[in-house]
This record gives structure tokens, C-alpha cells and sequence, in this order.
């Protein structure tokens, strides 16, 4: 049977289907509890993200797939999603699809206010870039414009 963990690396985040959830970093634990039991606990990037029992039917049908008779989803709500739980790879494959990674971390209060350090386009790598709005194409998103390029990018904020 394969890893749980690598199981869950082909379950895409809906909103951001680059992603698998493990990039996202929603994934926080596994516990197998016998080779027909599983149980993987989620921390939504969001309190009231809309996506949560979509990923949460997700993990199910594929663990089950794997050959788990029994999964449980369990959602903890602390600590809370940060963006600080994205993986290298994860932030990589933002910038391949075009949507900037979050700059710095979230102890960065910064970014309560919108002032963000310089937010390199992910089309032409300029940092000549304003921010358009605080929200963008979901709540986890900014619209940003590269000045150089003149393309429009979501930048994936910080929190």
C-alpha cells in the first residue's frame, strides 16, 4: 500500500488546482490507525472555507481507493492556516501558474495594513508592481499589476 502522504500529494485544492493540499500545508496530521483505518487531520486555510468538504470527500475516495475501509477527517481550527505551512514546492508551483507566493512570513504584521514588501511579477519577474485590490479571485488572493509587463496577477497573501 502506498503512503498515506503521497496518497494525498494527487488531492488538488479546488481553489487552486496547482496545489494538492499536502502543498497547501492543510494537511496536518495522519494517523493510521490499522492497515484498514485512517485518520487525517485538516486545518481549512480559512475558518469558513467553502472548500473544506469538498477536500474532506476528496480525502476519503482516495484513501479508500488505497484500500482504507475506514477514514476520518478530522478538522482542527488551532492553531490556525498559515500561509507560513505552504511548502517550497507548493510556493514554486504559485509562480509557475502564475500567481505570485506569499513575501515573508506571517509574523510580518505588515501585512495587516496592506503594505507589502515588493511583489515580483510572476509573468516577467519585474517588482515594479502595484496592488490593485486587497481582494482578489478568492479571499486568500490580492489583485495585483506588473508596471513593466502591464499583466494582472493574484498575489497569495500573507496571514
Amino acid at each position: 500500500m502506498k503512503d498515506a502522504w503521497e496518497i494525498l500529494e494527487q488531492v488538488p485544492d479546488p481553489e487552486v488546482p496547482v496545489l494538492s493540499i499536502v502543498d497547501l500545508g492543510i494537511v496536518r496530521e495522519i494517523n493510521t490507525r490499522s492497515s484498514e483505518e485512517i485518520e487525517v487531520v485538516i486545518t481549512p486555510t480559512y475558518s469558513g472555507c467553502p472548500a473544506m468538504d469538498v477536500i474532506g470527500s476528496n480525502i476519503q475516495t482516495v484513501l479508500r481507493k488505497a484500500g482504507f475501509q475506514t477514514v476520518q477527517i478530522k478538522t482542527v481550527l488551532a492553531p490556525a492556516w498559515t500561509t507560513d505551512w505552504l511548502s517550497e514546492k507548493g510556493k514554486e508551483k504559485l509562480l509557475a501558474y502564475g500567481i505570485a507566493p506569499p513575501v515573508g512570513a506571517t509574523t510580518d504584521k505588515r501585512v495587516l495594513t496592506g503594505e507589502f514588501e515588493s511583489v515580483t511579477c510572476p509573468q516577467c519577474n519585474s517588482e515594479n508592481t502595484k496592488m490593485i485590490s486587497r481582494f482578489g479571485s478568492t479571499a486568500c488572493k490580492a489583485l495585483f499589476q506588473c508596471q513593466d509587463c502591464l499583466e494582472p496577477f493574484d498575489y497569495f497573501k500573507c496571514h
